[in-house]
């Protein structure tokens, strides 16, 4: 029988397979290299356009800081007009507003029905004064009832007065609330759509 020696065969085929490992193996070690120089020179591309991209916002931002002082400023003086123009208001509304209460009153007050003292607390107002009879009185508290610049009337009280020419008077004092002009208007708009 013949032998064959087969094992340098089986070593040289061995060592083919192990330098196409270690050539397959270098291979994939280029290829990956190659991967992360792309993929880091890919990151650090957008990497610096991002940064040219902040720095062009800084100067944007920069180029625009006057502006937004400006508008800050404008903003401001818009604030102080319109306290200004407030306080305005207010004090037309205080001018006028004690002018429509005693025009109010005097169109209100009935005959035989005087009014000898008025105080102010806020937007409370107090009356005092005399008439010849209760029945005035009531008539009196019923018109202001019905006004559209008097709310919350209330009879603080009535007791007999003075004797004047042998009739006796009839003392009485009234609390009411008196409505700004501008409230009685949007009470007597509302009282209109409700009626339509």
């Amino acid at each position: 029988m013949i032998e064959i020696n087969l094992l340098p065969h089986r070593e040289s085929r061995r060592l083919a397979e192990l330098r196409q490992s270690v050539a397959l193996l270098a291979l994939g070690l280029v290829i990956a290299g190659g991967g992360i120089f792309f993929a880091a020179s890919s990151i650090s591309d957008e990497l610096k356009r991002a940064q040219t991209n902040v720095r062009q916002l800084e100067a944007a931002i920069e180029l625009f800081k006057p502006q937004q002082e400006q508008v800050a400023s404008f903003k401001k003086q818009r604030n102080q007009l319109k306290d200004k123009l407030d306080v305005i208001k207010s004090l037309a509304e205080a001018r006028t507003g004690p002018v429509k209460l005693f025009d109010e009153l005097a169109d209100l007050a009935p005959e035989r029905l005087w009014l000898k003292s008025l105080s102010t607390k806020g937007s409370q107002v107090t009356l005092e004064g005399s008439s010849l009879d209760t029945g005035i009185v009531a008539d009196f508290l019923r018109s202001l009832n019905e006004s559209k610049l008097f709310s919350n009337v209330d009879l603080k009280n009535t007791r007999g007065g003075k004797e004047v020419d042998g009739v006796k008077l009839v003392d009485f004092k009234v609390s009411v609330d008196f409505m700004k002009a501008k409230t009685a208007a949007a009470s007597k708009e509302t009282g209109a759509k409700g009626k339509g």
